[in-house]
């Protein structure tokens, strides 16, 4: 039967011998203690709970799913107590300022523990992820006096937080929404309105819910430059910080959903609520996005982390169920004998290790950017992050997902009953492709914002890093025969960047037609610099990864410069038809 198991060993890899973080470390004066002991023993703490405590909570979750009674969210049984538990052992402040109560540790552990809760249980690892965003952009952008009076409660798990964005006229473009705020003598706002899609927007688990709602003053501009954010909790706290009366907040809701059952997606109603400005006014959603880019991030870890879970499952099951013969071998085999399941297989395992090399190289850059103490080190560093936000989000959701249909594929029938858990990977990975900005909007803000931010240096700068590590490729033969495919589809990656920036493809039209393909190309040639990365470390001085966890890494590598890769030559040729095809015809004729 199916079981999690942190994979703590590959992380480590790459944080040792990819990556060297010790060396990264060592430049960022608040993380100089963090050594890998450190690190490690973390890791194997945070993989016990969530393989002990968080996994068998999953599929109960999916089977009871939350109710709403009375007004009020109860979640399905086991949650509150392993939030309590969760809370008592600081899981929840990792990354989050020591002022405030958290341990101030770098994002790159934070973002492999979010990989853990993501595969273990997603809808429990949501409420963490929401309230951690929710601690950032008030640690942002709020006066002193809101960040003393929530962040200690929010990061110790008393509290709880979420974010209040969408309404039924306002998805993607929230220049359209309609709660409005009005300022009170007490220098607070009357926050009215309505919000849908609201992740832990409501439960049982915390004493409060600290809620950010995007709203528009009485005067305000239209459009997105007449947006603020307002802090609005659930419960009205006192002077003296102990919780008074229930604010003027409901749950109209929840939502039916088609995964994460576990997580209380509401309906919201701000009923004259009281609430306190975060940042500046009209400047709201500058203020939000300190949340929302984080959230895509860990949006797509989550995205891995699933993939994750149905590929040690996949794999588990292919290993014990006997059918059919090889042509090599006598009497019935197990299915992993067979090439079309050890297809599947390492197309989900060359896209788990890459995505989390990517993953982790991109915590290290937001690392550089908060700790680091020279500007232009901080700034390039930060350009890196932005340039590469929609990709993760996009890419480890999008390749997560099918990497979660393969699993349930490798167990045939069985994949496909509740038994096994790989159906609700399949239902629960699919949101991930959704909220937090769809993929396809990811793939727009990549190719119409990012390709030029700053003249186009973040983009350029990354092709570099890539170049280089082609160049040291060519010092070990088992690296120099990998490197030719990923050089040949770099090259592509070049030609169409150059074509939708100031080329041939570079009209509106022409850049939204090639956005979803050139994401998806843009990552493939981003994996395959991941894969190169890792088989050389594994043959540099002093490695300490397994001879067997060698050769697995370089076979992985091997299948997916040669079976993956090439989808690149085909995304260039769909990206250098240009839209016609797509905008020829006309609206009324679909």
């Amino acid at each position: 039967m199916p079981h999690y198991k942190a994979p703590v060993e590959d992380m480590m890899f790459l944080l040792r011998d990819v990556f060297r973080v010790e060396d990264v470390f060592a430049e960022l004066p608040e993380q100089q203690e963090n050594d890998l002991e450190t690190i490690g023993n973390i890791l194997e703490e945070a993989g016990k709970f969530c393989s002990e405590i968080l996994y068998p909570l999953n599929a109960v979750g999916d089977i009871e799913g939350c109710r709403l009674e009375n007004g009020v969210v109860r979640t399905p049984q086991g949650f509150a107590e392993a939030w309590k538990a969760f809370s008592d052992a600081g899981w929840g402040g990792l990354s989050a300022p020591t002022d405030y109560g958290g341990q101030n540790l770098p994002r790159t552990v934070q973002i492999l523990v979010d990989e853990m809760l993501s595969a273990s249980n997603l809808s429990f690892g949501l409420f963490p992820g929401l309230t951690r965003g929710a601690c950032e952009a008030i640690e942002a952008h709020a006066s002193q006096n809101l960040k003393d009076t929530y962040l200690p409660n929010m990061i110790s798990g008393v509290w709880t937080g979420a974010m209040a964005l969408t309404e039924g006229n306002a998805g993607s473009d929230l220049g359209l929404l309609k709660t409005t705020a009005v300022p009170r003598s007490d220098g607070s706002w009357t926050v009215t309105g309505s919000k849908i899609f609201i992740s832990s927007g409501d439960h049982d688990m915390a004493e409060n819910v600290i809620h950010l709602v995007l709203a528009r003053l009485p005067d305000a501009p239209a459009g997105t430059k007449g947006i603020s954010l307002f802090l609005c909790p659930k419960v009205l706290v006192n002077a003296d910080g102990s919780l008074g009366a229930q604010n003027a907040i409901s749950v109209g809701a929840l939502e039916h959903k088609m995964g994460i059952h576990a997580q209380p997606t509401c309906v919201m109603n701000y009923d004259g609520c009281q609430g306190w400005m975060v940042g500046e006014p009209n400047r709201g959603l500058a203020a939000m996005f300190t949340m929302m880019n984080a959230e895509r991030l860990f949006v797509g870890v989550q995205g891995l982390g699933v993939a994750d879970a149905s590929g040690q499952t996949a794999l588990a099951y292919a290993r014990e169920r006997l059918q059919g013969r090889a042509d090599d071998r006598s009497g019935v085999v197990p299915i992993i004998a067979h090439a079309d399941v050890r297809r599947m297989l390492l197309s989900m395992q060359s896209f788990i290790e890459a995505a989390r090399a990517m993953a982790v190289y991109t915590a290290l850059e937001m690392d550089r950017e908060k700790f680091h103490p020279d500007d232009a080190v901080r700034q390039r560093a930060g350009e890196n992050v932005a340039l590469l936000t929609p990709v993760i989000k996009a890419a480890l959701t999008d390749f997560g997902f099918e990497a979660a249909v393969a699993g349930q594929q490798v167990l045939g029938g069985h994949g496909y009953i509740r038994e096994w858990g790989q159906e609700q990977y399949v239902r629960d990975a699919r949101i991930a492709m959704i909220y937090e900005g769809t993929n396809g909007i990811q793939a727009q803000d990549l190719v119409i914002r990012k390709l030029s931010l700053a003249d186009g240096q973040p983009v350029r700068a990354y092709f570099a890093q890539i170049h280089q590590t082609l160049a040291s490729a060519a010092m070990d033969s088992y690296a120099a025969a990998l490197a030719e495919p990923l050089r040949a589809a770099l090259d592509l990656l070049e030609g169409v960047t150059a074509r939708l920036v100031s080329g041939d493809l570079a009209s509106a039209d022409d850049r939204n037609a090639a956005a979803v393909d050139y994401l998806r190309l843009f990552a493939l040639v981003s994996f395959g610099w991941m894969w190169l990365r890792m088989v050389l470390a594994c043959a540099a001085p002093g490695k300490t990864l397994p001879e067997p966890r060698v050769r697995h890494k370089r076979a992985a590598a091997t299948f997916f410069m040669q079976r993956v890769l090439p989808q690149a030559a085909a995304l260039t040729q769909q990206i250098g038809a240009g839209a016609g095809s797509i905008m020829a015809l006309p609206d009324e004729m679909f």
